[in-house]
């Protein structure tokens, strides 16, 4: 099976496992502990494939599926090691998880991508040459990053008197949902720089070095976000959450569909920046219709759930079901198995 057949018959079977997946658990588990170990699985799922290339000295020599296995395995165990540190440092070890410690797992997600693809795996990819090594390390600096971002930067004072608020909770510069909204929304930006093949900046040869290009890449994206938030929260008025799943989640969902079950195919032919903008037209229409689907089957796999202020329980229930799960699904059959069994090799 090729492409664009091949990213369409892997998406649908991803998603079907996924939603299947949701389906098992009842909404204070899903949005509790569940999403919480999930969250903590991304970031090491990232950096192995996009360090590592899904491919570490360790599953080298395995055929499939006995290397996506053994990396879906490793990256299982990275969450369970990883869930208790991060719920220690930033939840006062409380469980289940509420709110405080899931934004800081949301978060560490961006930070692992800007280190990962938009910097390159810069600096830890220049102190070792080890690509074990360097992959380690930069998932350690993700965290660091992201811990100082949240302190800095997220400010809980509107939960205190909250069942869920925690005494250790950070009072930094800005409202804490707006600040993840934010980081999530640049990161939105990322990809939409990816479906552009990184054009303009391939036009300046100078700029595609590092750290010229993490520096410069980041740029764009905080000011694409600022630009996004400014006029869709903002100006129009809209709520934070809201836009957040209305807008920023179905671009990243669609994002992982055009580039990375599609593999960047569908305007593969096009020359920048045409394919771009292609490109960003099928990820918002795949996107939005991928989202409208999982609000739909909602009520069948959640139950009913309340939109809104204060809990936003359906947005937060719908964010995560389009990105803690069916995105690493569909990045464990893409990149881990290789779409093994719809394809030998990729």
């Amino acid at each position: 099976m090729k492409q664009p057949f091949l990213g369409l018959a892997a998406s649908a079977v991803g998603i079907a496992v996924a939603l299947a997946f949701v389906r098992l658990f009842p909404v204070p588990s899903f949005l509790g502990p569940v999403e919480f170990y999930l969250l903590c699985t991304i970031p090491f799922q990232v950096m192995a494939v996009v360090v590592w290339g899904a491919n570490p000295p360790f599953v080298a020599r395995l055929s499939q599926p006995a290397r996506g296995l053994v990396l879906l395995i490793a990256t299982l165990v990275a969450g369970a090691v990883i869930y208790p540190i991060a719920l220690g440092v930033v939840g006062e070890g409380l469980s289940p998880p509420g709110p405080i410690p899931s934004h800081f797992a949301v978060i560490v997600v961006p930070m692992t991508f800007w280190l990962a693809i938009m910097w390159g795996g810069w600096p830890f990819t220049v102190l070792s040459n080890d690509p074990k090594v360097a992959g380690a390390a930069l998932l350690v600096g993700a965290y660091l990053v992201a811990w100082v971002v949240f302190r800095l930067f997220f400010d809980y004072t509107f939960m205190r008197g909250a069942p869920v608020y925690l005494v250790s909770a950070p009072h930094g510069l800005f409202d804490a949902v707006s600040a993840l909204v934010f980081i999530v929304t640049a990161l939105a930006a990322m990809f939409l720089i990816l479906c552009f093949d990184l054009w303009p900046f391939t036009l300046t040869p100078s700029v595609m070095q590092q750290p010229a290009l993490g520096l410069s890449w980041t740029i764009v994206a905080l000011l694409i976000a600022c630009l996004a938030m400014f006029v869709g929260v903002i100006t129009v008025g809209t709520d934070p959450m809201v836009f957040l799943v209305s807008v920023t989640v179905p671009f990243i969902f669609g994002s992982i569909i055009v580039l990375n079950m599609f593999q960047n195919s569908l305007a593969g032919r096009m020359a920048q920046p045409s394919k771009g903008i292609v490109n960003t037209v099928l990820v918002i229409v795949i996107g939005q219709a991928l989202a409208m689907l999982y609000r739909v089957a909602a009520p069948m796999l959640a139950g009913s759930l309340v939109q809104g202020p204060p809990t936003y329980e359906f947005e937060v229930w719908l964010a995560n079901g389009l990105l803690s799960v069916t995105f690493p699904f569909l990045i464990f059959l893409a990149a881990y198995f290789g779409f093994w069994p719809l394809a030998r090799r990729t």
